[in-house]
């Protein structure tokens, strides 16, 4: 069984349900899109694609988009998906890293493409609205190591990174997301903001519902904008990352039918959580933690916390993450968390990045997540902050879940690097307590004021450490400098 076999079965089982609801509107039911699958298979696999291939796909998601990857996967060709929050940057990149045999694109991206270094040289061109072959391709032998897609990380800590996802490992992320995603008594209708969650939504016979807004520019949308595509498609449930839910937390949510939101990719602080509980009155929210490579790791739905579970996030014991699923193995080595599992990717396209992440032991590869963690003696899993931006047992989140409860405070980021430890704050007519300037002045922590806090451009949903990390050094060399001044000179004081 793979992912395209769960698909073709819920297909098969109810062909009438909706599959995709785009947001113009225009929707697909199952066998609408597996109809069209078929017919896209039979039409590239006339012009020359075969199992093993690589294709490029610049298809915005939508119909089209998972129509085509499950022809590709008919044909047991691989796609190659570019990293969205890069745009052209992201689209090059792919191309270049994985070298495809085809590019799978509308007209005016292949007529562009045949100019650029970097896709000139791509052999075919397929079109994602092929028509017309009275031939069926067969669905190719797969197995679960056949490659299945090859995605990109967001390279916000480095070059990115190509992974490859066999069939064995998208069916086993599959299983492991069923805990969460899979309905229980009814179905269900989610509005999908990750088009990968797409995938496993297809798998399970939900229905996906395309968000009326860029993906690329989470940021930017506004609840009511959401509340009317919710309401007017009957949305049952959202999968958005955390800068949504932060909005929904600020103003509430008017969508009678969503019963549920689902967030992940980024920290979800315990002022936005019980912001949004007391915001939207009998709708759950459920905290989903994973990373591109391993995903998910554990859940928690935030209405089922206690208070003294809230009282310990706000006093600096980390953000509560909740159950580890049952399909990972997790272990925390010096404070960092590592995990392991059918649903874990265990290497990088170029081999020589594995070094900087995987860890094997006694046969088993775990991924280094670069997260520090601790589990309580309840076995739950709690987030304590990036370990690189950690320093002698003081953790970013334990730091910023505290600045956030601060007057005027509306983001907050912690990091130590170059030798300074310095919290970077964000908002209007910001009053740090006596309390709480002093326990910064204890640990040694500067406050600098940012008027925009740099945010990751994958979900805009956690702080951009690589440019705060930029930031602090510029400061460290100002610092240096003054010192350097007054020893000089003998003042008393220098630029701060």
């Amino acid at each position: 069984m793979t992912i395209l076999g769960h698909f073709y079965d819920r297909a098969d089982e109810h062909p009438d349900r909706v599959a995709i609801i785009e947001a113009s509107d225009r929707s697909a039911t199952y066998g609408d899109l597996k109809r069209r699958s078929v017919e896209l298979a039979a039409a590239w696999s006339k012009q020359g694609i075969l199992p093993g291939d690589r294709v490029l796909v610049a298809v915005w998601p939508g119909i089209e988009l998972y129509a085509s990857l499950a022809a590709i996967w008919r044909l047991g060709a691989t796609a190659v998906l570019p990293e969205a929050s890069m745009g052209l940057k992201g689209f090059l990149h792919a191309a270049e890293a994985s070298k495809p045999k085809a590019l799978l694109a509308g007209p005016g991206i292949c007529l562009l493409s045949r100019f650029i270094p970097e896709t000139r040289g791509i052999p075919l061109r397929i079109s994602p609205y092929a028509r017309g072959s009275r031939t069926v391709a067969p669905v190719a032998p797969i197995g679960n190591d056949t490659p299945a897609l090859i995605s990109f990380t967001s390279g916000t800590t480095g070059k990115p990174k190509g992974i490859v996802r066999t069939h064995g490992l998208l069916l086993a992320q599959h299983e492991a997301l069923a805990s969460i995603i899979a309905p229980k008594d009814r179905p269900e209708i989610d509005l999908v903001a990750f088009p990968a969650f797409v995938l496993t939504c297809l798998g399970h016979g939900t229905t996906a519902v395309m968000p009326d807004w860029d993906v690329r520019r989470h940021d930017m949308v506004n609840v009511g904008q959401i509340g009317v595509q919710a309401r007017r498609m009957a949305v049952t449930r959202l999968l958005v990352p955390p800068v949504i839910t932060a909005r929904i937390a600020d103003e509430r949510l008017i969508a009678p039918t969503v019963r549920r939101v689902m967030t992940g990719g980024g920290p979800v602080y315990p002022d936005v959580a019980r912001a949004f509980l007391r915001a939207n009155p009998g709708m759950g929210l459920t905290i989903v933690y994973g990373s591109t490579e391993a995903e998910p790791i554990s859940h928690v739905e935030a209405e089922s916390l206690s208070e003294d579970d809230w009282s310990l996030a706000a006093n600096g014991g980390g953000l509560p993450a909740g159950d580890v699923v049952p399909e990972a193995a997790l272990r925390i080595v010096d404070g960092e968390i590592q995990v392991a599992g059918g649903h874990v990717n265990e290497g990088y396209m170029d081999p020589a990045r594995d070094a900087e992440t995987k860890v094997r032991v006694d046969g088993v590869v775990y991924h280094r997540t670069g997260d520090a963690g601790r589990i309580d003696d309840k076995g739950r899993l709690w987030l304590l902050g990036r370990t690189s931006a950690s320093v002698e047992g003081i953790h970013p989140f334990a730091v910023e879940t505290a600045a956030r409860l601060q007057p005027g405070v509306t983001n907050a980021a912690f990091l130590a690097h170059a030798g300074l430890r310095v919290l970077f704050v964000e908002g209007e007519d910001i009053v740090l307590d006596r309390s709480f300037r002093q326990r910064l002045k204890e640990t040694g922590v500067l406050v600098q004021k940012v008027g925009a806090m740099p945010m990751d451009s994958r979900h805009r949903s956690k702080p951009d450490y690589a440019k705060l990390r930029r930031k602090v050094k510029v400061r460290s060399l100002l610092i240096g400098g003054a010192a350097a001044f007054r020893r000089i000179t003998g003042a008393q004081s220098g630029p701060e």
